[in-house]
């Protein structure tokens, strides 16, 4: 899905109308995000115009196994990893990964209800975003 600045910057006025003027930067966005989520959750990825491509972050407490569950998942659904980072800082993991899944017959909210599962699963925290949307919220 594709936004144009101006239904972002719609979205961010009426998340400020919404939480007052006194909101800071990160309530706002957060208020932004999951509206720009439940309109993404209604969409598939193969829509006209978008770019197919998720930015998936995840981070915990280092396991065996964690980045293997999550691979596994994008490989089920038929997704390209594109990029990857990932560090272990002691106990903890983090990883940052870019996944085209124009190409999978699964749509977005197919791979978010999996990972959301496995990452009940494994105790960890896994978020989802397309990557138009995270370009546009990093303008706001």
């Amino acid at each position: 899905m594709r936004l144009s600045d101006e239904e972002i910057r719609r979205m961010t006025l009426a998340a400020i109308a919404e939480l007052g003027k006194d909101a800071g930067p990160d309530e706002i966005k957060k208020v932004v995000m999951n509206s720009v989520s439940k309109l993404d959750m209604n969409q598939t990825s193969s829509m006209e115009g978008d770019s197919g491509r998720i930015i998936l972050t995840s981070f915990g407490l280092n396991k065996t196994g964690v980045v293997a569950a999550i691979t596994k998942i994008i490989s089920e659904i038929e997704g390209d990893i594109l990029d990857l980072s990932q560090k272990i800082m002691q106990d903890f993991f983090t990883m940052i990964m870019i996944v085209d899944i124009s190409e999978s017959p699964a749509g977005f909210k197919d791979l978010h209800d999996a990972l959301t599962a496995e990452a009940n699963r494994l105790g960890i925290k896994i978020y989802l975003q397309h990557e138009d949307i995270f370009r546009r919220m990093h303008r706001v």
